[in-house]
């Protein structure tokens, strides 16, 4: 009866043991990992601000109207005598002719009074008519002579009024506002376009009141921007606003770009270093995501390279200073070397990993299948 059992229980139990599933080694992790720049990093206070023009005006319309044509969007770069914009002519026209009748009317007036006075000192002389009627008539010409000077002022007035309908542009630069539209009715002297001008580029920074006096002692400045982080221009403070603002309780700070490329565009957001006077030029800039607290100091994973994989390192570091940009080390690492810069608190030492450029899309990490034996 055994006997009968023994070879279902062998087919079953071999049945058993080929449906496990076959085992599968996981891939190694991606990590993101960048190495260090070759040069050090200036250390010092850091400011954000924007790139703006040293000369802007607000451009707007002499006279009041209604806006009928608008020829310049933002980023638009005019040249000087370019038309802008136009107002109606229509009521201006008006009044420019208005003028010109006046101006008529009073010159016809002034040859009229000028005939009448000549003839009546021709009267005078032949002993016809009394010397008082020849100064009456002297008046009325001198009266006529000033009505035909107002009315010309008035008509060269309205002449210019209707050539205020158009918005000239009296310097060369790029339109970086426009606050009027098409069918809007403006009075005179409302802004509608913002004209920065060619020429200097400067830097709008906010600077707490406790280092204005920093600033003032700092001759020249780094500026550099986001858009090209590894390259450093010169800069100077060209003004410190004499009061805070009430919303920021900050002073308005404005740096000179010295020397100023034509990449650098206006509305780039810029960083502003202070030189340091504390020993902090030379340290080393990283991401602030690769420094995490071990055992209470600071550290980084430092990546050493094993064929195509790398095996992280733990490195304790020392943070001059937190920015912005990033965390300034000066000391724990060196340039050249490579460091992880996302989940370092996932990283366990001397495990292999697969090393991710930054700014790489890192490929994904697909498992492998492994064939049992038999």
């Amino acid at each position: 009866m055994i006997n009968k059992f023994v070879p279902g229980v062998l087919a079953l139990a071999l049945l058993a043991a080929c449906s496990h599933p076959e085992p599968v080694a996981e891939a190694p992790r991606p990590v993101l990992v960048k190495v260090l720049a070759g040069a050090p990093v200036a250390g010092g206070a850091v400011y954000s601000g924007e790139v703006r023009a040293r000369y802007e005006s607000d451009l707007s319309f002499r006279i009041a109207g209604k806006i009928v044509e608008r020829k310049v969007d933002v980023g638009s770069v005019v040249k000087p005598g370019q038309v802008l914009a136009r107002l109606d002519p229509t009521d201006a026209g008006l009044s420019a002719e208005a003028a010109r009748a006046q101006l008529a009317a009073a010159r016809n007036e002034y040859v009229f009074a000028k005939a009448e006075m000549e003839r009546y000192r021709d009267l005078v002389g032949r002993n016809f008519v009394s010397r008082s009627v020849l100064e009456a008539k002297e008046a009325t010409y001198k009266s006529a002579a000033a009505r035909v000077e107002q009315a010309q002022a008035q008509a060269t007035v309205a002449g210019n009024q209707a050539g205020y309908t158009s918005l000239v542009a009296d310097q060369a630069g790029v339109i970086t506002a426009v606050s009027g539209e098409v069918g809007q009715v403006v009075k005179d002297g409302t802004p509608v376009l913002r004209l920065a001008r060619e020429g200097e580029r400067e830097v709008l920074i906010g600077v707490p009141e406790s280092r204005i006096a920093d600033l003032r002692k700092s001759g020249q400045v780094l500026v550099r921007l986001w858009a090209r982080p590894d390259a450093s221009l010169k800069g100077r403070v060209r003004e410190i606003a004499p009061a805070a603002d009430a919303a920021t309780r900050t002073y308005a700070v404005r740096i000179s770009i010295v020397d100023s490329t034509p990449d650098v565009q206006l509305g780039m957001t810029a960083n502003v270093i202070l030189p340091s006077d504390s020993g902090r030029d030379g340290a080393l800039l990283v991401p602030a995501s690769a420094v995490f607290e071990h055992q209470g100091g600071s550290a980084v994973w430092v990546m050493q390279a094993e064929g195509e994989l790398v095996k992280p390192v733990l490195r304790s570091v020392s943070v001059v200073q937190y920015r912005e940009d990033g965390v300034l080390l000066g000391g724990g690492v060196k340039a050249g070397e490579t460091i992880a810069v996302a989940g370092v608190h996932k990283i366990v030492a001397g495990q292999a990993l697969k090393p991710v450029a930054e700014g790489k899309p890192a490929a994904a990490a697909l498992p492998v299948a492994v064939k049992a034996g038999g």
